[in-house]
């Protein structure tokens, strides 16, 4: 009988997520054998400090502070790193794939900044880099994109890949609370951390979305390309008002491909009520994604927890050691091959939710729509409530479709006007029809 070859694993970190591998690994040993016809034993595991109390059952010795104890090796098959951080996390993982070993990562930070040099360095290798964690936790979007539509051509991704923030909106809109204290709450309860300018400033979504829009469009897109736009602005008046037009307000992260031009952003958005992008509450993240061939397909679950993103780890875990039982390893995940051409703003379209402030009395709207008249922005819908000041009403309006270029330009002249007070918002609308 042929004895079963055992595959040794390096474990880069073991916090929270590093644990959930951990178990998974030791406790699924009968699937894990079943699915790759080896054993996978994480053989050392680096930690900060190796007295510090935690759930460790094995032996101490398989801990070490020192990470080129695991880097060099040569018994080690491959490299699991959940320690975050890009420096010098980018260094140990390109040192690794230099020497031959194979790399799971959930650092979605590293992999948004440097996963083009990354994925260069594996196909030269003949290694393969897989990173399904880095982008909402459990669910498998990473692999539908490189493998599911291999045969396709995505147009448009729409996600809500950020669970904090999705927590945070959805509880202003079922509780009526406003934000900051639906932020404390979600610090209490651990959605959010201490400091949560990476969440609600948008950042974790806008790293989320380039790493999606390198994978769908085939070019390197870099966490500076997104728009970034943090739902702080937020109030519960706009959510009220959007509800009351048939819309919820969502941070989503949308990226569209024409004619080979691209954008992508992240930004609070009104997304129609109907759309089933609205009724994802709570801290859980669903991916919305549209292919010529396959039309409209959504991907739903939650984008963090250890050991979702434990098993998301464990799955390309599993998919290296069977391509290396197959010898194709380095054929997984591609480097970018297409050039990056980012559309210009006016080629970037959108409806718009207008919110301000202005003087009530006899002919204002008639001022308010020559700028609207003379830029060709269409206004689909105008809803006008009294404001909580003697003399000043609120107006709300919604544009037909117009691009960012001429948006701009119209907040430039009715900011100009005298009979606008303030404008309290901005929003793009997001109907959700197929394109």
């Amino acid at each position: 009988m042929e004895a079963v070859k055992q595959i040794n694993v390096g474990l880069l970190g073991l916090g929270t997520v590093g644990m959930g591998v951990v178990k998974i690994i030791d406790g699924h040993q009968e699937d894990l054998m079943k699915q790759t016809g080896n054993r996978i034993k994480v053989v050392k595991a680096l930690v900060k400090d190796i007295n510090k109390k935690r759930d460790w059952t094995r032996s101490e010795q398989l801990l070490t502070s020192d990470p080129w104890e695991i880097l060099r090796d040569p018994e080690i098959d491959i490299i699991i790193e959940v320690m975050g951080n890009i420096e010098p996390t980018f260094d140990y993982l390109m040192y690794a794939l230099k020497q031959g070993k194979h790399v799971v990562t959930a650092n979605k930070d590293l992999i948004a900044m440097h996963g083009a040099e990354l994925l260069a360095q594996a196909k030269e290798s003949k290694c393969d880099l897989y990173f399904e964690e880095s982008v909402a936790g459990g669910i498998p979007i990473i692999r539908a994109l490189v493998e599911g539509f291999a045969s396709d051509r995505i147009t448009k991704l729409i996600g809500i890949v950020n669970g904090t923030t999705n927590y945070i909106l959805s509880k202003m809109s079922e509780e009526g609370r406003p934000f900051e204290e639906m932020l404390v709450k979600a610090q209490e309860l651990g959605y959010a951390e201490a400091d949560p300018s990476s969440d609600i400033e948008g950042l974790d979504a806008a790293r989320k979305m380039a790493i999606l829009s390198n994978l769908a469009f085939h070019m390197e897109v870099h966490f500076d390309d997104v728009m970034l736009k943090g739902i702080t602005q937020v109030t519960q008046e706009d959510i009220q008002f959007s509800k009351q037009l048939g819309y919820e307000i969502k941070l989503l992260g949308i990226a569209k491909l024409n004619d080979n031009q691209i954008e992508v952003s992240v930004q609070p958005t009104m997304i129609n009520k109907e759309h089933p992008l609205a009724k994802v509450n709570g801290v859980f993240n669903a991916i919305y994604v549209y292919g010529e061939a396959v039309g409209e397909t959504m991907f739903y679950g939650p984008g963090a927890g250890q050991l979702p993103t434990a098993t998301a780890v464990v799955s390309d875990l599993v998919t290296v050691v069977k391509q290396m039982n197959l010898g194709v390893n380095g054929r997984g995940v591609i480097p970018p091959y297409r050039n990056k051409q980012l559309k210009s703003d006016d080629l970037i379209e959108s409806s718009y939710f207008i919110r301000l402030k202005v003087v009530d009395e006899v002919g204002v709207l008639s001022l308010l729509t020559h700028p609207f008249a003379d830029l060709r922005v269409s206004i689909q819908e105008v809803l006008q409530v009294p404001a909580n000041e003697e003399g000043k009403a609120q107006l709300i309006i919604i544009t037909h479709t117009t691009s960012k270029a001429q948006m701009n330009q119209l907040i430039e002249e009715i900011n100009a006007l005298d009979v606008v007070d303030h404008i309290y918002s901005i929003y793009p609308v997001e109907e959700g029809e197929a394109e």
